[in-house]
């Protein structure tokens, strides 16, 4: 049972489920037996044929199984020009291009059947009834495509309003978080100040790491209450972790900033570089014995900010997967979908390693 359910949710072509083919394949079946059996009727030949005659393969096939086989190719070649090429069009482009193309789709089509139909020397609608293999598949694939707008206008409707519920309990929970999480780093902080009182004064490298630290919690705890914080502060706090990983990997660690100072007064949500980069450390300089360099660089483009941080590691294979090891990223990227409706983007590293790259 799970087995067909996965085959009937299974995407062919283009985001086209198996299924959403298979409903158009019995729809036209459908309308072609009722269009063979309104043609066999009022043709009479219920008297010469009996009341199953409706049913004869060769008969359906001429009387409207062929029209209908032709509908059907004809609407794929119409969805291949007027959506598929043009998927990155307003839909509002894609139902105009689909509107042209259906009579002049439909005209080829009608011509083409009729020099078949005529070679093969069987009976067809002659002078004025060609007008209905004309209104007929008209009216019947300007309903088709209609309805294929309507549906697909419903999805990605229900697909919006599936990420909005997300977002939302994604910020219920940020926002709890941030309330439990204004203690812990005040309590902590303060520790930090007497811990580092009671060092000797000899040991001042260790003194200034616990400094360094305490450093990070005063931030923390300023984030908590703010939307937004100047770049500059951003990036000091992202230097002081640095700072502290440095003191881990030592020369295995390299760091390089590249910021135009004439963005450090840009305002940027709190805690967004920091998760970025310390997957960079992870992932990327912790698993490698040589270490390598971890690089971040922010500039303008197109109106926006652009950010990247990339590192020399020995990069990710399942991108994806990296999303599901830890909360930093994919709050990070929930954050990102909620405030500017931007994407994070994971992409290989030039030579080696993973860059990671958003825009706000």
């Amino acid at each position: 049972m799970a087995s067909k359910h996965n085959i009937l949710n299974k995407t062919l072509f283009g985001k086209i489920q198996f299924k959403e083919v298979l409903a158009v394949f019995l729809i036209y079946s459908i309308f072609s037996w009722l269009y063979r059996f309104v043609l066999w009727y009022n043709g009479g030949w219920y008297e010469k044929e009996g009341i199953w005659g409706w049913m004869n393969l060769e008969g359906y096939w001429f009387a409207s199984g062929m029209s209908y086989t032709c509908y059907f190719f004809a609407s794929i070649i119409i969805w291949v020009l007027g959506v598929q090429l043009l998927r990155k069009k307003h839909m509002i482009v894609q139902v105009i291009a689909v509107l042209i193309l259906i009579p002049i789709i439909i005209y080829i089509t009608r011509e083409l059947r009729y020099v078949l139909i005529d070679y093969m020397g069987r009976p067809r609608l002659q002078g004025t009834g060609e007008i209905w293999d004309w209104y007929i598949p008209l009216l019947f694939l300007m309903i088709q495509f209609g309805f294929f707008f309507a549906y697909r206008y419903f999805k990605e409707n229900q697909k919006k309003m599936e990420i909005e519920g997300e977002l939302r309990q994604a910020a219920l929970k940020s926002e709890l978080a941030a309330i439990k999480a204004q203690l812990n780093p005040h309590f902590l902080y303060n520790v930090f100040n007497t811990i580092n009182a009671s060092v000797p004064s000899k040991m001042e490298e260790t003194r200034h790491l616990i400094a360094t630290l305490s450093d990070l919690f005063r931030y923390q705890l300023k984030a908590s209450k703010k939307e937004l914080v100047p770049l500059g502060e951003e990036l000091e706090f992202v230097n002081k972790y640095l700072e502290l990983e440095k003191a881990r990997f030592e020369d295995r660690l390299q760091i390089e900033i590249n910021v135009p100072e004439e963005l450090l007064c840009e305002q940027v949500p709190p805690m967004l570089l920091q998760p970025l980069v310390e997957n960079s450390v992870k992932h990327g300089i912790s698993e490698s014995l040589k270490g390598g360099k971890i690089s971040i660089s922010v500039f303008r483009d197109k109106g926006k900010l652009k950010f990247e941080i990339a590192d020399t590691g020995k990069g990710v294979t399942d991108k994806n997967g990296l999303f599901g090891k830890g909360v930093g990223l994919s709050n990070t990227r929930m954050r990102l979908q909620k405030m500017y409706q931007t994407q994070l983007e994971l992409i290989d590293n030039e030579p080696q390693g993973l860059k990671i790259c958003f825009a706000i």
